[in-house]
């Protein structure tokens, strides 16, 4: 094995690993944690691994599973330093920081122009992700659902039909956006060496995806948990709805990538300020709690999402200056 084929494997392990490790809380975190207490997580790695096999056999079919996440960005030779950004992904996952996968990977291929053009789509989508919860929020938890009840027993059965389904295309949006944050290390698009990796590329992926339902999500998964009623189907239904028509919107309005973890922590944000608008201005049990506890817990997940871009920005033109050498 050649340096470059060695760096452009282990990079793209590293990122198999990271990017659905920590991405996890974004598409699947709501999905595990209110389904872990009645599903095995075989049978939800089984639906999910099927949409995801669906899914990248369409974009090798149509000659780019990294659904044109990619095009502009060149095909480097990849060296060592290349790999390093996984890896931090890696470390930065396993202490609970949403970083964005996006801005971590693709930055250090990027140039200044189309980086640019990555955070200014990435901070729109937190903004829009947040307003837009916020008034999904106001309105369901004032009219539709009272989001500090865990709701009837006899109803869960349908949420978690619709749960599935609208998980299931969450998911497979999703992959549309971030395949391009592991493709980005491999040839495009046929051949390594001559030989088809199609099922090599989703082999590695599955395995990735089981052991991250084997471990519930991981310790990332703590940032959902914390959220207001994610473990339960309905609550855990109608944010993986909004949040894909906002992730399905972006994906429509061009080409760059984007980081989908700011459009999640923005909807997350708008949630719980849209929740406690809604509930919050005159109930002295759930509502006190919630008010006291809300604004801390946004000021934190802001400042993780913050460091994640921070260290991102910083490894990216550390990269480019050390590779102009």
């Amino acid at each position: 094995m050649d340096f470059f084929t060695l760096w452009s494997f282990l990079g793209f392990l590293f990122a198999v690993y990271a990017v659905t490790a920590n991405d996890s809380i974004q598409t699947l975190g709501t999905y595990i944690s209110s389904n872990r207490d009645d599903i095995k997580w075989y049978w939800m790695f089984a639906y999910m691994g099927s949409i995801f096999v669906f899914t990248m056999l369409q974009g090798f079919n149509a000659g780019d599973p990294a659904f044109g996440r990619l095009d502009q960005f060149p095909e480097v030779s990849i060296q060592w330093y290349h790999a390093i950004a996984p890896l931090v992904l890696i470390i930065l996952t396993r202490v609970k920081i949403p970083v964005s996968t996006t801005f971590l990977v693709l930055s250090v291929f990027a140039t200044s122009v189309v980086m640019e053009k990555m955070l200014l789509k990435s901070f729109l989508g937190y903004a829009v992700s947040f307003v837009f919860a916020w008034g999904s929020w106001w309105l369901i938890s004032k009219y539709i659902l009272y989001e500090g009840e865990k709701g009837d027993n006899k109803y869960n059965n349908h949420w978690r039909v619709a749960q599935w389904l609208t998980t299931g295309w969450l998911w497979a949006t999703w992959l549309k956006h971030d395949m391009a944050n592991i493709m980005v290390f491999l040839p495009r698009y046929n051949s390594i060496g001559g030989i088809d990796f199609k099922f090599f590329v989703i082999g590695a992926m599955l395995l990735g995806l089981g052991f991250m339902f084997y471990e519930k999500g991981g310790k990332i998964q703590e940032i959902v948990l914390s959220k207001t009623n994610t473990r339960y189907v309905r609550s855990a239904t109608l944010i993986d709805l909004v949040y894909c028509f906002v992730l399905y919107y972006f994906k429509e309005v061009n080409n760059i990538p984007m980081s989908t973890t700011f459009v999640f922590m923005g909807m997350l944000a708008g949630r719980e300020l849209g929740i406690w608008m809604a509930i919050g201005y005159g109930e002295l049990t759930y509502t006190s709690r919630h008010k006291k506890a809300i604004f801390p817990m946004l000021y934190k997940d802001f400042l993780r999402l913050m460091l994640g871009l921070m260290v991102s920005v910083a490894l990216a033109y550390g990269i480019q200056w050390y590779s102009t050498f």
